[in-house]
């Protein structure tokens, strides 16, 4: 199934955080925090203004990008979890990080 957000909504998949500390001591799943990192995988076309122009997006599928902690909507896809947030719940695209790992 493909899955295509409207307007200025984009789907994240969460890209998996380090499970040891850096003194080497191995977190739990039960006890680590959700990533605030993920990989976009789709976005919609654009939000629209009232003059009916669309504004085009800034991400675009394939970036890497942070968000808040309580951003977005958790949905499941084809038995894959994604996250589906407007784009103004992105704080940043992280330049040079492509093709990340999906969490396990």
């Amino acid at each position: 199934m493909s899955f295509r957000p409207l307007h200025d909504r984009v789907v994240v998949r969460r890209v998996g955080s380090d499970e040891k500390t850096a003194g080497g001591i191995i977190i739990p799943d039960t006890a680590q925090e959700k990533p605030s990192e993920g990989q976009v995988v789709s976005v919609g076309s654009g939000a629209r203004a009232e003059d009916g122009s669309i504004t085009p997006m800034d991400v675009k599928a394939g970036d890497i990008v942070l968000f808040g902690k309580w951003s977005g909507t958790e949905v499941t896809i084809d038995g894959e979890e994604l996250l589906i947030m407007k784009e103004s719940d992105i704080m940043g695209i992280v330049e040079g990080k492509k093709n990340a790992k999906k969490k396990a």
